[in-house]
């Protein structure tokens, strides 16, 4: 009986913490272009090195919203 207590708390958390990580995902793609556009104060910066920033953040929150997502429904 406990253990199903523990794992309804851990669905809980993880549930809570999936639905943070879609919220900032959509936040992230309508900010896409104020987050990762040309910075006036960074000349040196150029299009491969906002790409490979924006491929960064994509990546990490993939592996955030994968691990949210499978703990949540407790596919592990």
């Amino acid at each position: 009986m406990q253990n199903e207590s523990f794992f309804l708390f851990i669905r809980f958390v993880f549930t809570g913490l999936f639905l943070a990580t879609l919220a900032a995902g959509v936040v992230i793609w309508k900010n896409q272009e104020r987050l990762f556009g040309v910075d006036a104060s960074i000349p040196s910066e150029n299009g491969s090195a906002r790409t490979y920033s924006k491929v960064q953040i994509l990546v990490v929150w993939a592996h955030i919203f994968l691990l949210t997502g499978s703990f949540a429904l407790l596919l592990h």
